[in-house]
């Protein structure tokens, strides 16, 4: 059996305040298949880069096995190589016969790495890497975050892959994904680390009865505290009083009194504070046994929508719909991207978009912001035939797929969207975003961080239709919980494209597969 020991790992970024780990130790088997779970900002994938050596740290990181990292990085130059030729940079002395075999396992054309990485969809691009990372021998591998972007397809394909295989940490917030391929789980907590045997279904159902058990004694510990607290004031105004009538007595009425009743009521008085005393020290032990109780609640606060209510029940109404990319000339030969499609969006509906990478989930999104008025970005080529009638007025909020336009401070990103700059900091908060964060400029958000302020800002938009575009990719299992609660609860119409199962599933009044 080989491990992989981590001891008194401390760690914090040059300039920080904050350490990200803090005298952290466990150990695990490098055969398990490990999931690796935690809040946005908790350091799943700092910890990921500190295996891989590129940062120092203080304590130790033992194992007899090599780590290799996924995703690879692939910068502006690569991007007209090959992945056959950027295989070498990514796992030097990598064997080829061994990476087409991956391909295989992955349901992928051996071509795709002869052809540069600018031609490769997402999802051919996660599969080539995956396919390189696992073509080594004697290694524990780092996946962070492989099905981002990813379609029910591709999630498919890979979560079978990963069920095929082991030694691994597989960062990820889709809990069938973490469910189908977890055999233990590496947890971050609010204040702790742990390590459980069993998937992420294993680990919430434990974590639900502990919480539910912490939150039982801590409120049997409370009540004895007060218990305590009030019998040792009630003593202490006993022993005062007692102690107040050693001088001075009337001797018509207290005729039993005399002098020498001055030692007993010290005596009396003295066993009284030693009462108190005890009643000191058990409140303390109360307490102390109280102490840590609540360390690794996740209080999840309940969020607030303000959907608008249009005065009319159908909000799109969408019949023998077509849209294609091309030059507006009917013979141009471009193919449709959606072809015939009719549905009606009425209003208190949660309508899913499903379908294949590249099937026009995004295209229609943005046929119907166009109808609005909204600008959607590019659509220029877009051409479109049938029928497409949105209401009068219809007033949107809108999620984009993409982070890249977050840049510079949260303030100057809440006037430009006119925002209430405190409740957006509010919602942030509730969203288990650090204030430390705060002062940071966006580009230094993480990936998680940055879907957290899209949420926030639509959130906080009033609006008669919600338009979110994968708005879960590196968002925390938490905050998935959170979000699906909220829109339980405030039924806002809405259209969505998400590739999380659960989520879809639980939420989904309407699902249109593409």
């Amino acid at each position: 059996m080989s491990l992989l020991r981590v001891s008194d790992l401390t760690f914090c970024y040059e300039g920080s305040f904050d350490n990200i780990f803090e005298n952290v130790s466990f150990s695990v088997d490098t055969d398990w298949k490990l999931g690796f779970i935690g809040r946005n900002g908790k350091g799943k994938t700092t910890f990921l880069n500190l295996l891989s050596g590129r940062y120092d740290y203080q304590g130790s990181i033992t194992s007899d096995k090599r780590f290799d990292y996924f995703p690879y990085k692939i910068g502006n130059a690569d991007l007209e190589k090959t992945v056959d030729e950027l295989a070498e940079t990514w796992k030097p002395g990598v064997e080829s016969w061994r990476v087409i075999c991956e391909l295989n396992s992955l349901s992928a054309d051996a071509g795709i790495l002869y052809r540069p990485v600018r031609t490769l969809s997402n999802g051919e691009r996660t599969k080539a890497m995956l396919a390189v990372l696992f073509a080594g021998d004697n290694e524990f591998l780092l996946i962070d975050e492989p099905t981002n972007h990813l379609d029910r397809k591709g999630r498919e394909i890979i979560r079978d892959y990963l069920k095929s295989k082991k030694g691994f940490i597989l960062v990820s917030h889709d809990r069938d994904l973490l469910d189908a391929v977890a055999d233990h789980m590496l947890v971050l907590n609010r204040e702790s680390i742990e390590v459980i045997t069993g998937n992420f279904s294993t680990w919430q159902e434990n974590k639900e009865r502990a919480d539910a058990y912490a939150l039982a004694e801590n409120e049997k510990h409370l009540k004895e505290i007060g218990k305590l607290r009030a019998s040792a004031d009630r003593a202490v105004r006993w022993a005062d009083k007692n102690e107040n009538t050693k001088i001075g007595f009337d001797p018509i009425k207290e005729h039993d009194r005399n002098i020498s009743t001055r030692a007993y009521i010290g005596a009396k008085t003295k066993k009284m504070q030693s009462r108190v005393k005890n009643f000191e020290k058990r409140i303390d032990r109360e307490i102390e046994e109280k102490e840590g109780l609540l360390k690794d609640i996740e209080n999840i606060d309940d969020l607030k929508l303000m959907p608008l209510t249009h005065h009319k029940k159908c909000l799109v109404d969408v019949r023998d719909f077509s849209l294609r990319y091309g030059s507006g000339i009917s013979d141009d030969g471009s193919e449709p991207v959606i072809k015939d499609i009719t549905f009606q969006l009425m209003q208190g509906e949660i309508l899913f978009l499903n379908g294949d990478n590249g099937c026009g989930k995004s295209s229609l999104i943005k046929a119907i912001m166009k109808e609005t008025g909204v600008d959607p970005g590019d659509i220029s080529a877009m051409v479109t035939d049938g029928k497409m009638e949105v209401a009068a007025g219809l007033v949107i909020s809108y999620i984009n797929q993409e982070t890249s336009h977050l840049k510079g401070s949260l303030k100057d990103y809440a006037e430009a969207h006119s925002l209430d700059y405190s409740l957006f900091l509010t919602l942030l908060r509730k969203l288990d975003m650090n204030r430390v964060q705060f002062e940071k400029n966006m580009e230094d958000y993480s990936e998680g961080q940055k879907k957290k302020v899209l949420i926030a800002a639509s959130l906080l938009t009033k609006a008669h239709l919600y338009i979110w575009d994968e708005p879960l990719n590196y968002i925390d299992i938490f905050s998935r919980m959170q979000i699906e609660k909220l829109i339980e609860k405030y039924k806002p119409t809405m259209i969505m494209v998400e590739h999380d199962t659960r989520f879809r599933e639980k939420l989904g009044t309407k699902i249109i597969d593409l």
